[in-house]
């Protein structure tokens, strides 16, 4: 493995010398905007590995996306190798249709401790909860980016991570978005702990998640990519384009249903994504 070609990966190619909040800041989104957070792997009748050379091997070499533990995976790698003091985080998504956190760790997160400031750095949750910049751990603070207003709160040593949710517009109203939402309204993300993990901590999770017909990664094939406007969405059939800040405090979405033959060509043309193996959207 070899740290600038993970930097041609991500079309990253400024100065790396100091392991400070910019450096992290600019490497994290080139990351985000390379890497697509997908689980296409599971429709293609493919295993994952949770091991750093196979994901390394995928999304590296083979210029594919990953998970939340692959990708976080590897970042966690290329941000040792740049000398930063970093370690995994486990966390528990929040489920919308069960109300409810998920009684078992099922994310994987990085935690970033710059000057004695600790930072959560995530590239691995996708879609619109995906951050942009690394986020100061912090409870009760108000932190905007472009997606939204992302925050933590803590309670007893549980960390609690919510985005405040904008407006859609979508033209004509082509398509019915569920989980439409109001202005102002708190979407819960998930919560974690500041107990260190290693990766292995992970794979019986990584096992599961591919073999339980319950997880929405089981029931929905899935890529989304963060682009300097938005984000791009793939789901299923699928086509979401949503232009964040379209209007004030509304986001553009756009979707497309797709054919099988123009989701391989939007998997190529938009994610950059040619795969092996024949997907079962």
């Amino acid at each position: 493995m070899n740290i600038q070609e993970y930097f041609a990966r991500i079309s990253y190619n400024a100065s790396h010398q100091d392991a400070d909040l910019q450096t992290l800041t600019v490497v994290f989104q080139h990351h985000i905007r390379a890497i697509p957070f997908e689980n296409l792997s599971m429709h293609c009748g493919e295993t994952i590995e949770l091991d750093l050379q196979s994901t390394y091997d995928k999304i590296v070499r083979k210029n594919r996306g990953g998970w939340c533990l692959e990708s976080n995976h590897l970042l966690f790698w290329a941000l040792q190798e740049l000398g930063y003091d970093v370690c995994l985080l486990g966390g528990n998504s929040y489920e919308p249709a069960e109300r409810a956190y998920c009684a078992e760790l099922n994310h994987i997160l990085l935690k970033v401790v710059i000057q004695g400031n600790s930072y959560i750095v995530d590239a691995g949750f996708g879609g619109a909860y995906q951050a942009w910049q690394p986020l100061m751990l912090i409870s009760g603070k108000d932190q905007p980016q472009i997606p939204g207003i992302f925050r933590f709160t803590e309670d007893n040593g549980t960390w609690y991570f919510e985005k405040v949710k904008r407006k859609h517009y979508i033209p004509e109203q082509s398509v019915p978005l569920t989980d439409t939402p109001e202005p102002g309204n708190i979407r819960k993300i998930y919560t974690f702990t500041l107990e260190p993990r290693q990766i292995n901590d992970f794979q019986e999770l990584n096992m599961y998640l591919q073999v339980s017909p319950d997880t929405i990664l089981q029931k929905k094939s899935i890529c989304t990519l963060q682009t300097t406007e938005g984000l791009y969405a793939l789901v299923g059939w699928t086509f979401t384009e949503i232009k964040y800040n379209y209007r004030e405090d509304e986001d553009l979405v756009q979707i497309t249903t797709l054919t099988d033959e123009e989701v391989e060509k939007t998997l190529k043309d938009k994610f950059h994504i040619t795969l092996e193996n024949k997907l079962v959207p």
